[in-house]
């Protein structure tokens, strides 16, 4: 698509009071700051930027906003102190990397908060870690009573122990799910672009991104840094995830010492990714950013509009099929007849129970609306 439609369709919105004033109303913010940020190097921190990182994170403290900080960093570290020049690819290397480089990271940015008085707390998660109901509620509770007591929480993935399986894939990734779980206003994804670029038009940064199309993810390249993983894709996956939960974003340059100052002050800075306008309830969260699901159930048409325009639950006669191998309280999926996923959501039937032609459940409630997630 030509870059005229591009910027008619989503980026002629400007960076106006309404954005501003959520900036000056945050109570919250995350903020995740890239490998490149953070390092001069393969092996070497870039200690000014880190000291003068930990100083604007002293004056949004001094705003009366509480942060929570995602550092990337430790694998990119730990190969330094291990004489390596690219990423290895084997995960046994990676995770020694990591158990290397995580200790100097965080030793570091104790090291950049002393001067301010702070004290930081490491935390560091897996995927299961919010799979898990009871572990997400803990890693919640944590974050609570960090921030209530004045410390800063680093959060970063537990790479020393993560397996396929388990790992959040990059930490654009686990910043946004941080920032659903501490039910944050704003994240702050830092790393060396300055924003979202119109590369099919302008080549200027996109200010605004009311909602990410098809024609904003056309936009995303993938990194090439050696120590890093992800790149733009991966920023807007978690734009995604963040504005589901009603969290803005805003995707910008972790090298400009002004660049908080000037958010706060609501200067365009950077691409600005809105929230959605119907955040999921915090009882909510924790369905909505599960990306590993029990199994999976198909609706026909009327239920597809019964959950979809009138808010209604799910109930048994609106299921065509199953599939899986679901618990009753486990979380599936919700697709319609074209395989769609269409929402999550907590079953009160297993899977055996709801197959069986033979059991009259009529119109029982087989997904309350309570805990039954629009994707």
């Amino acid at each position: 698509m030509p870059g005229a439609c591009l910027r008619a369709l989503s980026l002629q919105i400007p960076f106006n009071a309404a954005h501003r004033n959520m900036l000056d109303q945050a109570k919250r913010i995350v903020i995740k700051l890239g490998t490149g940020v953070l390092t001069k190097g393969i092996g070497q921190l870039d200690t000014e930027r880190i000291a003068t990182l930990c100083g604007q994170v002293d004056a949004l403290r001094e705003r009366g906003i509480e942060v929570i900080l995602v550092s990337s960093g430790a694998v990119g570290l730990g190969m330094g102190k291990l004489a390596l020049q690219k990423r290895p690819k084997d995960l046994a290397t990676l995770q020694a990397c990591a158990a290397v480089g995580q200790s100097a990271l965080i030793n570091q940015w104790q090291q950049g908060f002393d001067p301010h008085g702070i004290t930081v707390a490491q935390i560091l998660l897996t995927r299961e870690d919010l799979r898990a109901k009871h572990r997400h509620t803990a890693v919640f509770n944590t974050i609570e009573r960090l921030l209530r007591n004045g410390a800063v929480p680093i959060v970063n993935e537990n790479d020393t122990v993560s397996a396929a399986e388990i790992k959040f894939g990059d930490n654009d990734t686990l910043s946004a799910l941080v920032a659903s779980v501490a039910n944050a206003d704003m994240l702050f994804i830092l790393s060396n672009i300055p924003g979202l670029i119109d590369m099919a038009g302008s080549g200027e940064v996109v200010p605004h991104v009311e909602k990410i199309t098809p024609e904003i993810e056309a936009m995303a390249q993938g990194t090439q840094q050696t120590t890093s993983v992800g790149g733009m894709i991966s920023k807007l996956s978690a734009a995604k995830i963040a504005h589901r939960a009603g969290c803005g974003v805003i995707i910008g340059s972790g090298a400009d010492p002004e660049l908080f100052n000037q958010l706060l002050a609501g200067q365009s800075v950077g691409t600005f990714f809105a929230p959605s306008k119907e955040p999921i309830k915090s009882h909510k969260r924790w369905i909505a950013i599960q990306d590993h699901t029990h199994g999976s159930i198909t609706i026909d048409a009327g239920a597809v509009e019964a959950i979809i325009s009138k808010g209604k639950s799910l109930l048994k006669a609106g299921i065509t099929a199953c599939a899986g191998d679901f618990e009753t309280g486990d979380v599936v999926r919700i697709c319609d007849h074209k395989g769609r996923d269409l929402a999550h959501g907590i079953v009160n039937y297993d899977h055996e129970l709801l197959s069986q032609t033979k059991v009259e459940l009529g119109n029982s409630v087989v997904i309350h609306r309570d805990h039954l997630v629009l994707l």
